[in-house]
């Protein structure tokens, strides 16, 4: 990791966190989803980064992968989680935070488990110059259950690459028996917290309107080929809506995308559902370990 490079990470991080202050600060129960996912997007570029990914808008069992379309007229209720990545010239902070809108004891009960399980994990990682990624897991499902709840398995924290979100290391919520010890790099650590009573896994549910590029390859349609273009030049690898780019093309960006994924150039992630129809609750931060440190970027 260069000078620069840690640079960028932590002013990537310090975006996300006073963007998480600044949503905690106007999020309120039946505030258009659009309004909200476009002011917080709005704010990151304010600051001087740029999203490294749709902000997700995830309510009670919906766990992640949700967006707002650009038309779109749903409102927050329930236990909302708000997931915000800014990058810095591909250099990315991931963070994220759940929100009781209801007044609910048992959702706000379900984030302080969340967010404890995060708070462990990152003082282990923080005192612990050799973590196995497996103690980190068991640490998360130990905070968590010990409320009464339980993690969702097949959710996990990531390692994370310039232009990569999900670098190939995954971090996971549960003792997976893995022995292998955290190297340096910068990782996402990312509890997800659901009920007793739920399945304690995610499925597929419906389409997100999240795009990422899975390769380049020629395309014919001059309206996919030039869209094609903007999303190498905008966001290379990193993920991105429809919703973007129906602001800056119109409904022809619809078109194009359908024909790009049909194509297999772009993967379209769906929304992620308990598979129980159980309320989850999320919480994440970006730690950089390096030789002399470990930085939790995003707190």
């Amino acid at each position: 990791m260069t000078p620069e490079e840690l640079l960028k990470l932590t002013k990537a991080g310090s975006i996300a966190s006073q963007t998480v202050a600044f949503a905690r600060s106007f999020i309120k129960k039946d505030m258009p989803l659009l309004e909200i996912a476009e002011k917080i997007e709005d704010k990151i570029r304010e600051l001087g980064g740029n999203p490294a990914f749709p902000v997700n808008l995830s309510m009670n069992e919906i766990a992640a992968h949700a967006t707002p379309a650009f038309n779109d007229t749903q409102t927050a209720y329930g236990l909302l989680k708000v997931d915000i990545g800014v990058h810095i010239s591909g250099i990315v902070a991931d963070t994220a935070f759940s929100i009781d809108l209801e007044n609910n004891e048992e959702n706000k009960a379900l984030i302080a488990s969340a967010e404890n399980a995060l708070k462990q994990a990152t003082i282990l990682i923080k005192t612990n110059k050799q973590v196995k990624i497996r103690e980190i897991g068991r640490t998360i499902s130990a905070e968590i259950e010990s409320n009464g709840f339980q993690p969702i398995r097949n959710l996990s924290g990531h390692s994370i690459e310039s232009f990569n979100l999900h670098a190939g290391i995954t971090v996971p919520n549960y003792d997976n028996a893995q022995e292998k010890v955290l190297d340096l790099g910068v990782y996402a650590i990312e509890p997800f917290a659901t009920l007793s009573t739920g399945a304690g896994m995610v499925r597929d549910g419906k389409r997100s309107g999240i795009y990422a590029l899975r390769k380049e390859s020629p395309v014919r349609d001059p309206t996919a080929r030039g869209i094609l273009r903007y999303i190498l030049e905008n966001y290379k690898t990193l993920p991105f809506c429809a919703r973007w780019l129906q602001k800056k093309f119109g409904s022809r960006a619809l078109l194009a995308l359908s024909r790009l994924e049909q194509a297999g150039i772009l993967h379209h992630y769906p929304q992620l559902i308990e598979q129980a129809g159980k309320k989850v609750a999320q919480a994440e931060h970006t730690v950089i370990i390096t030789e002399k440190e470990r930085i939790i970027t995003t707190a």
